[in-house]
């Protein structure tokens, strides 16, 4: 009758979970077919399959935070290898004396799943203290904050519980054996049979305490799974099975998680600008627009916050949150809602969408690879082509791009007026370039028109002059990449601007099969190197601080250090970091100039934004505080006497920022930095 009874108990539990997380589970993939198609997530299987072991197995985002990466890869593991003792327990509840087939009683297997058990255990106190202290300690900025507590609260429970059951059923099933001495099976239990020795019971009263906690232990695994299957949204639990294909499937396996913005699609394919198709999707409006790979992006959100510790807006007291959003998303998608109901305005505010400054914090930190910036783009898109609903700033941005070809609608015809400022010859490409010009030397709009930026551009072309480097440049048949129309949502523009350049730049280099490009502000870089790939036109673009790590270690230019070197501290742009993955070249460059670098707290993969991308270069800060001093207070607080950078648009917000603190700490481009040492030769 016990054993009956229990096995009534685990058993019927057992049949009611798998049913039910069958149903819920095809629910899911149903609704995933029924997102958007997206055919830019096949192809590369080998890159992917090999990116994802990498990212699962070596936990290689995760291990950024290493005390929290190490006790949730121990978890994961034991989630995975513990599934052994499932199954033993499942027999185990009518036969206590069961062992698996073969392995059951093999010492290897025996010390492998008690290190298991005992690393799960400690991982998952941990996490738990973890979560607690951080909570505790920031509270409202907590990265926890705004998850749904009790989901993370009951997963880690259920593990802690089933940690117990598998330790103690250990500890009985040693005490059956009659284990009096520490031998090898029992190796990491036999304190626990120890004890149970000690109690003095029975072997039918150790019998059927096997049988209760192996009923326990099955029941709360099943349990468990009820629970999740009740909750599509509770991705704490789902991302155990989603997070790996979340990964697979990533925009770019194998490179960098930004790059390329995604191509505007629709129904699968790219949307013809020029004749579009009357059920045309253009962005996200609704439920509905959104494609498979981005509902599964959002299924799969662990709420473990670590894309929100990393954002710039929401460490501003903005109102976005990437975490935040993505749950809110998730949340309309994937509950009752009509599909026809909008998704700005409904499921989050327009505040929350014009916040964001693209920078990829949040993509670059989270463990599952969601890609927050091409969702929040992608709306952008919808209100800026369909609803005609964004900040005013950006619509006089957008005139002037249309009608000057720069975002501050200067004048065409002074766009090459630099190179009057400069005292040696600088050629203008009037056709095709020529064959003993090796590099086409690509402005931009603020190296072009900006005063700083300016002092930038006169000091990297005249570094190239005096380092021999045949360049030329194409004066006034330059005009902007596109990059703050795109990232600010108007694809229509971004076509016509993108297309007038590359026409201009197939022009440029004819049947060139190398084409390369030096740029000095990472938009470009970034929009001329990869985005336009999307048209088939390839450039092999080099960052400036690229090209002149390259001439000073060739030794075609020589800095000569002070007998004082200033102290610097330098600023990653995050259009040239972790869009690109650029960060050793501007530091080499800088120590070769002899200076002294004083790194800031948050640099590299992990450096905090200027504010300036994603169009909010040239959008007012209404909320919060303003991200250039946050930024700017972090570098002044390093007691640098300079503050280097290597963007143009970096440079305009950082200096901003030293004038708004009233410090006379100066702001400067590295190659900068570096023309002053080498000019001492001269």
């Amino acid at each position: 009758m016990f054993t009956a009874t229990l096995a009534f108990i685990a058993y019927s539990i057992t049949v009611v979970a798998l049913a039910l997380i069958s149903i819920r589970a095809r629910e899911l993939v149903q609704k995933f077919k029924a997102g958007q198609p997206d055919p830019t997530r096949s192809g590369n299987g080998k890159e992917r399959l090999r990116n994802t072991l990498y990212e699962t197995l070596a936990h290689s985002k995760m291990l950024n935070f290493t005390g929290t990466g190490i006790a949730h890869w121990f978890v994961m593991i034991g989630f995975v290898t513990l599934l052994g003792t499932l199954v033993t327990a499942f027999v185990q509840v009518v036969n206590p004396n069961f062992a698996l087939p073969i392995i059951g009683h093999w010492v290897p297997y025996e010390v492998f799943t008690e290190l298991i058990g005992w690393l799960t255990g400690i991982g998952i106190v941990t996490l738990i203290g973890i979560r607690q202290m951080t909570r505790l300690v920031k509270k409202n900025r907590s990265r926890f904050f705004g998850s749904t507590s009790w989901k993370a609260y009951f997963v880690e429970a259920v593990i802690a519980v089933v940690v117990v059951c598998v330790l103690t059923l250990r500890g009985l099933e040693g005490a059956i054996a009659q284990v009096t001495s520490w031998n090898w099976h029992y190796a990491l239990s036999y304190p626990i049979v120890s004890y149970f020795n000690s109690l003095n019971l029975s072997t039918v009263a150790l019998e059927q305490w096997i049988q209760v906690v192996a009923a326990i232990k099955v029941s709360i695994s099943m349990i468990w799974f009820i629970v999740i299957a009740a909750n599509l949204t509770m991705g704490v639990a789902w991302h155990r099975f989603l997070a790996p294909f979340n990964i697979y499937f990533k925009r770019n396996p194998g490179e960098v998680t930004l790059g390329a913005l995604p191509e505007m699609l629709s129904h699968g394919k790219p949307i013809n600008f020029e004749d579009p198709k009357e059920d045309d999707v253009f962005g996200i409006g609704k439920a509905a627009d959104i494609s498979w790979k981005g509902l599964l992006d959002m299924a799969s959100c662990t709420e473990c916050g670590r894309c929100q510790s990393q954002c710039p807006a929401w460490h501003t007291e903005k109102p976005l949150s990437p975490k935040l959003l993505i749950m809110a998303m998730r949340d309309h998608a994937l509950a009752k809602v009509p599909d026809d109901k909008p998704l700005v305005g409904t499921a989050i505010s327009s505040d929350i969408l014009w916040s964001c400054t693209t920078c990829g914090a949040c993509v670059n930190e989270c463990p599952v690879d969601i890609e927050h910036v091409d969702h929040i783009v992608n709306m952008r898109r919808f209100q800026v082509l369909v609803e005609s609903e964004f900040p005013t700033e950006l619509g006089n941005l957008f005139r002037n791009l249309e009608k000057a070809g720069n975002p501050w609608g200067a004048n065409r015809a002074d766009r090459d007026a630099w190179i009057a400022e400069c005292d040696f010859p600088i050629r203008v490409v009037e056709g095709k370039l020529p064959e003993d010009v090796e590099y086409l030397f690509w402005v931009g709009c603020a190296g072009a028109y900006e005063e700083r930026a300016k002092k930038t551009t006169k000091a990297v072309a005249e570094l190239m002059h005096m380092a021999g480097v045949s360049f030329g440049v194409l004066g006034k048949r330059e005009t902007c990449t596109g990059d703050p129309a795109r990232r600010a949502g108007n694809e229509f523009l971004y076509q016509i601007l993108s297309r007038e350049n590359i026409e201009t730049l197939k022009e440029v280099f004819g049947p060139r099969g190398v084409k390369k490009v030096v740029v000095t502000c990472p938009h470009c870089f970034t929009t001329i190197g990869r985005d336009y790939g999307q048209q088939g036109f390839d450039l092999q673009p080099v960052h400036h601080t690229q090209l002149l790590n390259e001439l000073v270690k060739t030794k075609k230019l020589i800095p000569v250090p002070p007998t004082n070197p200033q102290s610097i501290t330098y600023h990653d742009p995050c259009y040239l970091g972790r869009h690109n993955q650029i960060y050793q070249p501007p530091r080499e460059l800088l120590e070769s100039t002899g200076v002294t670098i004083t790194e800031m707290p948050r640099n590299q993969e992990r450096a905090f934004c200027c504010g300036a991308g994603g169009g909010r270069m040239w959008q007012e800060e209404k909320l919060g505080s303003r991200i250039n001093m946050n930024r700017v207070d972090e570098a002044l607080a390093t007691g640098a006497q300079e503050i280097a950078v290597g963007c143009p648009f970096c440079r305009v917000m950082v200096s901003d920022g030293v004038k708004g603190r009233s410090s006379d700490v100066e702001v400067l481009d590295v190659a900068q930095a570096l023309l002053r040492t080498v000019k001492a030769l001269h």
